[in-house]
């Protein structure tokens, strides 16, 4: 009886992702782009326990949308060879389980969004779309990466709206911003799976770009930074804050300019890589808030 709660607490954890913290990282950092960004137009110190919040939110709302995803995909997981052992494709847990934890997740992340703003519950409700949709797109269309994109950034609306309390166009850049990085990044992870994406018809931008995927990556990132430069400029950030995002525009171009698209273990590591790239960006926007 022990062995078996220790096996399934372990696929619980396994089906919501807490074992790989980097989803929650690349969930968490456009909620905190707005808050910082917002903080110095407004000239205030971000609010430590809105941070922790979003910090919460992105933990649980990113496992709450890969049991979602998981559950929908359960049968093409099976037959690929990265995901054929997670716990539903598997059958380590069942469905009854799966909605179960991803019920009592969900309120979590209502309880823990309740805490901000109306508008700020009205925009985070209706991400609710979003994670609904993506799963599907894989089957329908080549650019499942670019609705990632959608619902994945939705934090980088409520991060600006948890301080400004209404919607403007910084806080547009910055979500086309990270959009265009998720493009970026989520491209050259999907090459991890490429051969089993073609041989069972699932589409990705990976297998859309094909030989061109790196001249692609390049404009996606580029796209990504000039759009935060000009929320930058326009809330009026310190000379120091462009210093240190040279650095992080500088240790992008390196990870792309390495990165090689035909080794799945390259792919990942540029992937992963991207917190930091994410992490510096935040410090370049947070010299601003404490610098002034």
């Amino acid at each position: 009886m022990k062995n078996k709660l220790q096996n399934n607490l372990k696929y619980y954890i396994q089906i919501s992702r807490f074992d790989k913290p980097i989803g929650w990282w690349l969930l968490f950092i456009p909620c905190i782009y707005s808050l910082g960004l917002a903080s110095v137009k407004y000239n205030s110190y971000p609010d430590l326990y809105l941070i922790f919040l979003f910090l919460i939110g992105s933990i649980i709302m990113r496992a709450v949308g890969c049991i979602f995803n998981d559950i929908i995909d359960r049968r093409i997981d099976a037959k690929v060879e990265r995901t054929k052992n997670r716990p539903l494709a598997s059958n380590k847990i069942t469905l009854s389980e799966a909605l179960f934890l991803m019920f009592i997740l969900s309120l979590i992340g209502l309880s823990v969004l309740l805490q901000f703003n109306s508008l700020t519950i009205l925009i985070g409700l209706s991400s609710i779309i979003t994670i609904i949709i993506y799963p599907f797109m894989k089957r329908i269309t080549y650019w499942p990466q670019l609705f990632l994109g959608i619902s994945f950034n939705w934090g980088a609306l409520v991060g600006w709206t948890s301080i400004s309390n209404n919607i403007s166009i910084e806080m547009i850049f910055v979500y086309f911003a990270c959009l265009f990085w998720t493009l970026g990044y989520d491209t050259i992870y999907g090459y991890q799976d490429i051969e089993d994406d073609k041989k069972i018809g699932i589409k990705s931008t990976s297998r859309l770009f094909g030989k061109e995927t790196k001249k692609h990556i390049w404009f996606f990132y580029f796209i990504k930074y000039f759009l935060l430069i000009n929320v930058m400029y326009i809330v009026n950030v310190n000379i120091i804050s462009y210093s240190f995002l040279l650095i992080a525009i500088t240790y992008t171009a390196k990870l792309i300019k390495n990165v090689d698209i035909q080794n799945p273990d390259s792919c990942l590591i540029f992937f992963k890589k991207n917190r930091n790239i994410g992490l510096i960006n935040f410090l370049a926007i947070s010299l601003s808030v404490f610098i002034g």
